[in-house]
């Protein structure tokens, strides 16, 4: 087996030219040499040369693939090829996800002797560390992470699928800002919102005196997000008669303003989501299913946090640092057992609001049981009582005032007694959860 005595000088010299943190092991997970860039990001660490890998990234004592991790070492030594993982390693700043590319290097007999290891974070997956961003570490949430990871550099139409209020539009976000367009602007939709008149005026913009109203010129979304990504939240409420102007949109990268006879050209990635079980519209006639082939090139299924329920520690106290800024607000073990337990059928979303209306409830610094919402506390609702009050979502854009059809029926289940669950509510109207928050907001302001 190589020592770090017959590694090439050269091979040493050339990582160090490299701008990204490398490493260089050989067979038996020991590092031989760390470039600058490693170094600088290690901070003040000791010199990591003669120590394994999984004991410096991870802390481990035996190799990733013997502590449940996937082992890129050990899949590039059974493939011979360059291999490519996620990993959550240590860090001086805390637990970060950081994409690992591994390239085996052979010796003159053609063996594999040593593995150049590339490390670099990604920007929009903070770990654990961090108060913002996605957070996780259960399963679950690694395989999803996974499959950005895997997407993000390329330009390939992306569906993310989930209930309300799992993270879909921070994960497009992630996916952005993990992107060569990067630097290009985020544009995010709400299609559910939209009628279809209003809907292709907003994405592809207008001429001035092209319809009543239209006094000026307006640039399209699809416009706005040139160089960058365009987000397209709840698919599944396009209307048909406007699908088709999207899919020539995807197909040809073409579109016109409305009024206008110009063909313009869109330099976008497209990124679109849905809690609607898309192929069930398709064979109900409610989506195009040409338009679902193209949009579906790479689906990514967001689970919900009763999936990833080892989260809801981590998510508990970042999201207090969120709704409670100026407090060291902690949470009780009794509490936190509650809030682990719960169900949450509004997901991320839900426990924002049940900890912002805890985080009012509390006068100390550590949230007890009492201060739960009954449903968490498995108490129920009398029938008397009534209706929670929603906290207000987070990243309202644009809050459109609701529609003459479901103003007097949101005002009724707002002085109503006995009210429906918000889900319930928002089923019977056929809007979105998302959408039934933000008109429910708008009809208290």
């Amino acid at each position: 087996m190589p020592s770090r005595s017959t590694v090439l000088p050269e091979l040493v010299s050339f990582l160090e030219t490299l701008p990204e943190p490398h490493i260089l092991c050989d067979r038996g997970y020991r590092i031989v040499a760390a470039n600058a860039a490693y170094r600088a990001a290690c901070g003040a660490c000791d010199d990591v040369r003669g120590r394994t890998c999984y004991e410096v990234s991870h802390r481990y004592t035996a190799p990733c693939d013997q502590a449940g991790e996937s082992c890129p070492l050990a899949r590039s030594l059974k493939s011979g090829q360059r291999e490519r993982v996620l990993h959550l390693h240590h860090t001086p700043a805390g637990e970060k996800y950081e994409s690992i590319e591994l390239s085996p290097v052979r010796d003159t007999e053609g063996n594999i002797a040593w593995f150049v290891e590339k490390l670099e974070p990604l920007p929009a997956v903070r770990g654990l560390a961090d108060s913002h961003g996605l957070i996780g570490r259960a399963p679950a949430f690694r395989a999803m992470l996974e499959l950005v990871h895997r997407v993000a550099p390329a330009e390939a139409s992306v569906l993310l699928q989930g209930e309300s209020g799992v993270g879909k539009e921070l994960v497009a976000q992630a996916i952005h800002e993990a992107s060569r367009r990067a630097n290009g602007p985020f544009v995010a939709v709400d299609c559910s919102g939209l009628s279809e008149n209003l809907f292709e005026s907003e994405l592809f913009g207008h001429e001035r005196g092209a319809f009543t109203g239209a006094n000026v010129r307006k640039i399209g979304l699809v416009e706005a997000a040139a160089g960058g990504t365009l987000f397209l939240d709840e698919l599944g409420d396009i209307p048909l008669a406007m699908q088709v102007k999207l899919l020539r949109l995807l197909e040809t990268g073409a579109f016109r303003r409305v009024g206008s006879t110009e063909l313009r050209r869109a330099d976008i990635r497209l990124i679109s989501a849905t809690h609607r079980p898309l192929a069930e519209l398709v064979a109900r006639g409610e989506f195009r299913q040409d338009l679902y082939y193209r949009l579906n090139t790479f689906p990514i299924r967001l689970p919900a946090l009763r999936e990833r329920r080892e989260d809801i520690p981590l998510l508990v106290a970042a999201l207090l640092k969120r709704v409670a800024p100026t407090r060291e607000l902690a949470i009780s073990e009794p509490a936190l057992a509650l809030l682990t337990a719960y169900d949450y059928p509004g997901n991320v979303r839900e426990l924002r609001n049940l900890l912002e209306r805890a985080s009012l409830l509390c006068d100390g610094d550590t949230v007890q049981p009492e201060h739960l919402a009954d449903e968490v506390r498995g108490l129920g609702l009398p029938p008397d009582a009534p209706p929670m009050a929603a906290a207000a979502p987070l990243a309202l854009v644009q809050p459109a005032r609701p529609a003459p059809a479901d103003a007097e029926a949101l005002a009724a289940w707002l002085s109503s007694a006995r009210a429906p669950s918000r889900r319930e509510l928002a089923a019977s109207l056929g809007i979105s959860e998302r959408t039934l928050y933000r008109r429910l907001n708008a009809l208290r302001g």
